[in-house]
């Protein structure tokens, strides 16, 4: 799922959320989509939070400026 882009891993988890909504799953069915929601949900959280993180970073300069630097994400 890394490779995968933000929207394209919202959208499946938009889904999955939609299937569980429907009350039509079984419980195995709605065990195994919640478990994928969780998953896609994760994903989407850091990607969030590494978007914040980069803006953060371009705008915490020290005399004001924009400066456009390469930004590393710790793991």
């Amino acid at each position: 799922m890394a490779a995968e882009k933000f929207e394209t891993v919202l959208k499946k988890l938009e889904e999955v959320v939609l299937r569980l909504e429907g009350g039509e799953l079984s419980l195995d069915d709605s065990l195994k989509a919640f478990e994928e929601g969780v998953k896609y949900a994760n994903f989407c959280s850091r990607k969030l939070d590494e978007a914040e993180s980069r803006v953060e970073f371009l705008l915490k300069q020290k005399d004001g400026a924009f400066v456009k630097k390469q930004f590393q994400v710790e793991e």
